[in-house]
């Protein structure tokens, strides 16, 4: 008798495993393109480049480019003059949820079942050392669920693609949906750079 409430307590508890793995691969298998940006104006980006880092007053920004876009109408112009106009001598942007979040309050997105990070990049001139760029990694109380990047990259004046892997990290929680950073000493008279087509897969 006690052999029969083992085995039927055994199959229950696999069963249980199974239909749990099951879902997990159903909601795997059903993520979608997430995007952070396609076009300046698109309705369909999600997070904002809020979090400007280091020399800040190093950066200009315009995410509505028309010049040789990888795609649709607009990509992104980041302009940093490698000035060290607040003394940090590197600079950087986060694109969060919400706007100016670094951990304090909670926000951020669900991306559970993304695999990969995609985005397009080009420099103005070629050569462009951009250190860093990453997706999570915000600490505080309300911190990103994991942190995951590629780096350093240096940029042609073509659109190339480039690739952040995500197998196997936690993305039940991301408010810093992406970020870059690069500094004066592999920038010496700065960097003008583009990027587009910023998305989850």
């Amino acid at each position: 008798m006690m052999r029969n409430k083992l085995g039927v307590f055994f199959m229950v508890a696999f069963l249980a495993t199974a239909l749990s793995l099951a879902v997990r691969v159903e909601n795997v298998a059903a993520f979608n393109s997430f995007k952070v940006f396609t076009d300046g104006s698109a309705p369909d980006n999600h997070y904002i480049p809020s979090g400007w880092m280091g020399d800040y007053g190093d950066i200009k920004y315009n995410d509505k480019f028309m010049q040789n876009p990888h795609s649709g109408t607009t990509s992104i112009q980041i302009i940093y003059n490698g000035k060290a106009a607040q003394g940090a001598r590197w600079a950087g942007i986060y694109w969060q949820n919400p706007p100016n979040n670094w951990g304090t309050r909670p926000g951020g997105y669900d991306l559970t079942g993304a695999k990969k990070l995609t985005f397009w990049a080009r420099g103005d001139k070629g050569g462009e050392r951009i250190e860093e760029f990453k997706v999570g990694g915000i600490t505080g109380e309300y911190a990103d669920s994991d942190v995951a990047g590629i780096g350093p990259v240096v940029l042609t004046t073509e659109w190339q693609e480039f690739t952040i892997d995500l197998e196997g990290k936690d993305l039940s929680s991301i408010s810093g949906g992406f970020c870059w950073a690069t500094n004066i000493d592999v920038n010496p008279q700065g960097a003008t750079f583009y990027l587009d087509d910023i998305q989850y897969e």
